[in-house]
C-alpha cells in the first residue's frame, strides 16, 4: 500500500525490506517488472536496518519514512529523521487484548481466538496476544482452549497444507520467545499448553510450541512487553468495567478484539478500548479503513485516504 500511495504522490519509492524477507522482496519486484513500470518509481536497497535503514533514515533527499516494525527501531527513525524534519509514518508494535464477554459462544469464539493469538505463528503486531475471559467462564474457556489447541495447532512445515504454526523467523527470534515462555513461568504464570523448548519432532530448526499461559495478571512482563510468538496470555476479569481497564492498561494501543453475542452490546465495550483498529467478533481487514496504533504502537495511519494524505503536502497559490 505504501508504494501505490507514493506514487499517486508522483514521488519515486526506495523500499528497504527486511534482510529476513528477500523472497517476498523478489515477487514483489517480479510484480513490479510485469506491471511495466517507469523505470526509476519503484527500488528496492537491500542490507542491514542500522546501515541501509540509517542512512535513508539521514539522508537529505527522503522527504518521507513509512516504517513497519519494533517499537524501539521506530523511535530511532523519528529521533534521527528529525534532523532533517522528515515526515514518518510508524506502524510498532502492540500487545492486544480480546474481550471474551459473559454471553459469547464458545463454538464460534473458540476458533477466532486461536486466529487472532496464532496468526502468522503469532508474529503479527495485531495478534491478540491478552485474552480476557470472565471469572463466571473461566474454566469452561480454559478447557475449550486446551483441547483446540491440541487438535487445530499442529506445528510444522510451511509446505505441509495442515501446518498451523510454522517456525519462527530466525534463531534469534526463537530464543527471545523462549526467554519469554521461561519469563512467565518464572513470574508465576501457568502453563495450560506448551511450555519451554521445542515440539517433538522438531527439535533442530526454530519451532515453538504454541503455549498458553493462565492465572496471569496484567503486570506479569509477559502480559505488558510484545512476544512476537504463539504465547497466548489468559487474564481474568470480575465486571466489564474491570475488562476494559485492563484492556487500557498497556503501553501499546495498536488493535483490540471483542466477542459477544450481542452485537450492539459488543460494539459499546470496543468503543471504550483505546486502540486504532478493533475487530468485533470477526477479523476484517479492510484496504479502504485507516490502520494504525497510538500511544506506542506508532503515529499515523496507512490505507486508504488517510494513508494517502501522509504522503501530500498542502500548498497555497495566491
Amino acid at each position: 500500500m505504501y508504494k501505490s500511495q507514493a506514487l499517486a504522490a508522483g514521488c519515486p519509492v526506495v523500499t528497504k525490506p527486511s534482510e529476513m524477507s528477500a523472497l517476498q522482496t523478489q515477487v514483489i519486484m517480479e510484480c513490479v517488472h510485469a506491471a511495466r513500470l517507469p523505470a526509476g518509481l519503484i527500488n528496492i536497497v537491500n542490507g542491514r536496518g542500522d546501515v541501509v535503514g540509517a542512512e535513508i533514515t539521514r539522508n537529505l533527499d527522503v522527504a518521507k519514512i513509512s516504517f513497519t516494525g519494533s517499537t524501539a527501531v521506530g523511535k530511532a527513525i523519528a529521533r534521527d529523521g528529525a534532523a532533517t524534519l522528515k515526515r514518518v509514518t510508524l506502524e510498532l508494535g502492540g500487545k492486544s487484548p480480546h474481550i471474551i464477554l459473559e454471553d459469547a459462544n464458545l463454538e464460534k469464539v473458540i476458533p477466532f481466538i486461536l486466529m487472532t493469538s496464532f496468526m502468522n505463528s503469532g508474529q503479527a503486531c495485531i495478534a491478540g496476544t491478552r485474552l480476557l475471559i470472565p471469572e463466571s467462564r473461566a474454566e469452561e474457556i480454559k478447557a475449550a482452549l486446551k483441547q483446540s489447541v491440541a487438535q487445530y495447532l499442529k506445528v510444522g512445515w510451511p509446505e505441509e497444507s495442515d501446518t498451523a504454526i510454522g517456525p519462527m523467523v530466525s534463531k534469534t527470534q526463537y530464543q527471545r520467545v523462549q526467554s519469554y515462555i521461561n519469563k512467565g513461568i518464572e513470574e508465576g504464570a501457568e502453563v495450560l499448553v506448551g511450555g519451554e523448548g521445542h515440539p517433538e519432532g522438531l527439535e533442530n530448526s526454530n519451532f515453538v510450541k504454541p503455549t498458553i499461559f493462565v492465572n496471569v495478571t496484567n503486570d506479569m512482563t509477559i502480559a505488558r512487553e510484545e512476544i512476537f510468538g504463539p504465547v497466548l496470555c489468559v487474564l481474568t476479569y470480575k465486571t466489564e468495567e474491570e475488562a476494559i481497564e485492563i484492556a487500557n492498561d498497556t503501553q501499546y494501543s495498536l488493535a483490540g478484539y471483542v466477542s459477544g453475542t450481542n452485537v450492539v452490546h459488543a460494539r459499546a465495550i470496543a468503543n471504550q478500548i483505546d486502540a486504532g483498529v478493533i475487530s468485533v467478533n470477526t477479523f476484517n481487514h479492510n484496504p479502504a479503513a485507516p490502520f494504525g496504533g497510538f500511544k506506542q504502537s506508532g503515529i499515523g495511519r496507512e490505507n486508504g485516504a488517510f494513508g494517502i494524505r501522509s504522503y501530500l503536502e498542502l500548498k497555497s497559490v495566491s
